[in-house]
């Protein structure tokens, strides 16, 4: 049972939302066969869903020319709201996870890569009880929303992830669920890695914000 009386009740933490707080495979890879169909491009969504996390351009760059990039990402984002927000999941341990810094007295913040209002859907689908969620921002750009918050740890799936809370002064929290294992989230500089989030409210217990 999570000791609220250990946890600091000035804890913020940031929260990256593709494989760590929502199961979004299956409703990307969807997206992308319906983007197959329609244009006729071959697109192995298989393998797109093994590097979710950067922004969507750079894997539109791999299946379609420079010039249709902007289109197609328009595409995307009209068809994905229909398509992939009711067929994502909550991953093993994201609920309990933001359940257990709110209980604590601690806030949560999701900072993504996808957009905006996509951000938003799914946490709202999802029934993801955070205090503020960030869209559109990747890797380091993302220290900016998570230094404005006051987070004192960031916790995601991707060395991206490391990246931003570097760029934030924050704790880097890697969780293996993504498409890094923990042996390379660890070489990639990640202060701490957990297996999934089900281990995370075990490790709140002991977290103090830098500083």
């Amino acid at each position: 049972m999570l000791d609220l009386d250990s946890i600091d009740s000035s804890v913020r933490v940031g929260f990256d939302l593709d494989l760590t707080l929502a199961d979004t495979r299956a409703g990307i890879c969807a997206v992308y066969d319906a983007l197959s169909a329609e244009t006729g491009v071959p697109i192995d969504s298989t393998l797109v869903a093994t590097r979710i996390g950067p922004p969507l351009e750079v894997e539109l760059g791999y299946w379609f020319p420079p010039d249709a990039i902007a289109e197609m990402a328009d595409r995307y984002r009209a068809i994905y709201p229909e398509i992939a927000v009711p067929a994502t999941l909550l991953m093993p341990g994201a609920a309990a996870a933001i359940e257990a810094v709110l209980a604590g007295g601690g806030r949560t913040i999701v900072v993504s890569g996808k957009n905006q209002r996509d951000t938003e859907r799914t946490v709202r689908f999802l029934g993801l009880a955070v205090d503020e969620v960030v869209g559109g921002v990747f890797g380091a750009e993302k220290g900016v929303a998570l230094r404005r918050f006051g987070a004192g740890a960031y916790v995601g799936d991707h060395t991206g992830d490391v990246d931003a809370a570097r760029a934030a002064a924050a704790v880097a929290v890697g969780v293996a669920t993504g498409p890094f294992d923990s042996d390379a989230l660890t070489a990639y500089g990640a202060d701490v890695v957990l297996d999934d989030l089900l281990s995370f409210p075990g490790w709140l217990e002991g977290f103090r914000p830098p500083g």
